[in-house]
């Protein structure tokens, strides 16, 4: 086992687990009575700011983005799909009468009286012009003659500066206000027109109604429930049924004013007037860049056109009056509710960091909450309420809070209590095994099991020498000194500490957990631990004696891995002959004149390029030949190819072949005492022998 591996808490547990999982109860109390008044402090502090983001996430800067957006998204997906609305006709100035008429701004008020008297005469039920007349024409009086004419009950925009003073400055309501005082009978009276955009630009809700101006557009049109009067909720926008299979059925049917505007005679007038009888007409414009706003349905591409699409200010008091006049109201969750609401979900954030069940019971239970955020507000929409207060982003990072604040708790006493643990079974186990056993109690079991393990084992020359030349406690330093360098070594190459005896280490890799690479990792450790060794000796201290390299021995073989003693006192080892084989390599090292000796086996899965084979030999103890290497990274990779190609020799027979590389092999060589003893035993043995360690 690594160093680096981490005691994973939502590991899932075999089938055959008899462990309980700590009641939810008895968790939370656990972690109320071991947190610590410091710390238990700071977490309801934290859960608190948690409930506050929940409970106010459309008015928070880091948030109120985010709501708005997944707003429009509701919006968006649960507009109700209407049929065109017969009550309610838009009559609208575009750009074609702008370029036929040749006047832009003011628009030309001839045409509109002139459509007006044909209107008026068609049988309107009511009339709303969403056109502020705040400047002179010299065609007022036609229009205002036209104005106070009127039959059908007609309504005038009206703005003022003091609370849309980006619309009209204060002298264009001076010409307002006069104009409208000329054209005011019992049938013509001025509505407001007075809209409120929300901070990114986006018009969302009814406006308010502030004192001063008249009634509003939508209002002023049809009688209003005196209950809805000042209603501020959100705007019901609709979308056309057939949208979605390509036929363009607007919600609300737009005519050209120009249509109602030419000279009409009774017949002609009589075949226009299916158009308005008994409807809503709203007139105003339809122009590009002029009066446009951006809705919910702005965010999302138009189905028709993949265009981001903006409404028209007219078509924006026709939803309004749609709404109104099919009395569909809507009603804001209560403020005390938003609160009980954001402390369940905070609460829900924390209780599921607690949850001690199994990894997919755990991930049912996380993904039923993501589900609940992301449905529940859109079922509520649906069911008609005005979630433009509700603060489904907030519950999402409110929730996260939660989790983060107790989950973070609970990990604090349990790095406590597993640290507790750990520790206790650190005195019997190694470091890693003991990791092991706090995930799964269950190899705690007197059990062993057959497995292929790559075996080290190391021991450093001359040690018990120089115990008897210094003090015991320079003797308990060095060693521990020692033992914690390749101690780590192992651990950092991911291996298993069997046993320390005396000065020596026995490590293995592939249990308890094996991995494809495990021969690549021994052998890796294996050359490391001797380069730690001779680190150590070159820096002892002044005064010490010196002492001899780490000779280090590396075979794979079969081995039984396992628990073993007794209830009271047990061991986590490896038994077997592969252990004997990487121990007799290691004490091969002194006769052979090498430092690190790696068996044929364990070379073949070593992934190392810089070993170079040292022969056939008997090991001390054993009947059965190995064939050895040694890493050699200082020579060059045509020397290793030289000694291969001598040894290759010998092996098959090839004794003229043999001499020559032999030969040059040993003058190439002198200095090595490794090489040189390699080409004595080579002449000492004949093909398919191997020299006897004794």
């Amino acid at each position: 086992m690594a160093r680096g591996d981490s005691i994973d808490d939502t590991r899932e547990t075999p089938a055959t687990d008899t462990v309980e999982a700590v009641p939810l109860g008895k968790r939370v109390r656990q972690l109320a009575t071991q947190l610590g008044p410091a710390r238990l402090i700071a977490t309801v502090v934290f859960l608190c700011l948690a409930v506050v983001v929940a409970r106010f996430g459309w008015e928070l800067p880091l948030t109120n983005a985010a709501e708005r957006a997944l707003y429009d998204a509701r919006a968006t997906a649960m507009a109700p799909y209407v049929g065109q609305d017969k009550r309610i006709v838009l009559i609208t100035y575009n750009d074609e009468t702008l370029f036929n008429t040749g006047i832009r701004s003011p628009l030309d008020r001839t045409t509109l009286a002139r459509a007006l008297a044909n209107i008026d005469a068609m049988g309107a039920k009511a009339i709303g012009i969403d056109i502020v007349f705040d400047s002179p024409r010299p065609d007022d009086d036609l229009l205002k003659t036209q104005l106070r004419a009127m039959r059908t009950p007609t309504w005038l925009a009206y703005a003022e500066h003091g609370s849309n003073p980006d619309a009209i400055q204060y002298a264009q309501q001076r010409f307002l206000e006069g104009f409208l005082a000329d054209v005011t009978t019992a049938r013509t009276r001025s509505a407001s027109v007075f809209f409120l955009t929300d901070p990114d630009g986006v018009i969302r809700n009814w406006p308010p109604r502030p004192k001063g101006l008249p009634p509003l557009m939508a209002n002023a049109l049809a009688p209003v429930d005196a209950a809805y009067a000042d209603f501020q909720g959100n705007i019901r926008f609709l979308l056309p049924a057939r949208a979605a299979e390509g036929q363009e059925e607007p919600v609300f049917a737009n005519i050209p004013i120009d249509s109602f505007a030419m000279p009409m005679d009774a017949d002609l007038r009589a075949g226009f007037s299916e158009l308005v009888r008994d409807r809503y007409v709203l007139i105003g414009g339809d122009i590009i860049d002029n009066d446009q706003f951006y809705t919910p349905f702005s965010r999302f591409p138009d189905a028709q056109t993949g265009r981001l699409e903006t409404m028209i200010g007219l078509e924006v008091h026709a939803h309004m009056l749609a709404q109104q006049l099919d009395d569909a109201w809507t009603n804001r969750i209560p403020g005390p509710a938003l609160w009980v609401l954001a402390l369940l979900v905070v609460a829900a954030g924390g209780l599921t960091s607690l949850i001690d069940l199994r990894a997919r019971w755990v991930a049912l239970a996380f993904l039923g909450q993501m589900a609940f955020f992301v449905a529940f507000p859109f079922w509520l929409q649906g069911q008609g309420l005005d979630t433009t207060t509700l603060p489904a982003a907030g519950w999402a990072l409110g929730w996260l809070f939660g989790y983060a604040a107790v989950g973070t708790a609970a990990r604090t006493i349990g790095s406590r209590q597993r640290a507790f643990a750990q520790s206790a079974l650190g005195k019997y186990l190694p470091v890693d095994i003991a990791a092991q056993i706090m995930r799964d109690p269950d190899r705690l079991s007197l059990s062993g099991e057959k497995r292929e393990i790559f075996c080290v084992f190391t021991d450093l020359e001359g040690f018990t020498q120089l115990s008897h030349a210094i003090t015991p406690e320079t003797v308990a330093r060095l060693l521990n000194e020692y033992l914690d360098r390749l101690s780590d070594v192992v651990l950092d190459h991911g291996g298993t500490i069997d046993k320390f005896v005396g000065d020596a280490v026995v490590a293995f890799w592939g249990a308890p957990i094996g991995r494809p690479d495990d021969g690549e990792r021994a052998a890796a450790a294996a050359v490391a631990m001797y380069l730690a060794g001779e680190r150590f000796r070159v820096e002892l201290a002044d005064g010490v004696p010196p002492i001899g390299m780490t000779r280090v021995g590396l075979h794979v073989g079969d081995a039984i891995v396992g628990n073993f003693g007794g209830e009271d006192r047990i061991q986590y080892t490896a038994l077997g002959d592969s252990m004997n084989t990487a121990s007799r390599l290691e004490s091969a090292n002194k006769a052979l004149k090498t430092g690190v000796l790696i068996s044929a086996e364990a070379a073949e899965r070593s992934g190392r390029r810089d070993l170079v084979p040292m022969g056939r030999v008997t090991l001390r103890g054993r009947a059965r030949a190995v064939d050895i290497f040694t890493p050699r990274p200082d020579l060059t990779p045509d020397q290793r190819a030289r000694i291969a190609a001598m040894v290759a020799a010998h092996a098959a027979g090839k004794k003229e072949t043999y001499v020559t590389c032999a030969t040059a092999v040993r003058a190439e060589f002198a200095q090595d005492a490794a090489i040189q003893f390699l080409v004595e035993r080579l002449n000492e043995t004949e093909e398919g022998e191997s020299y006897v360690l004794s």
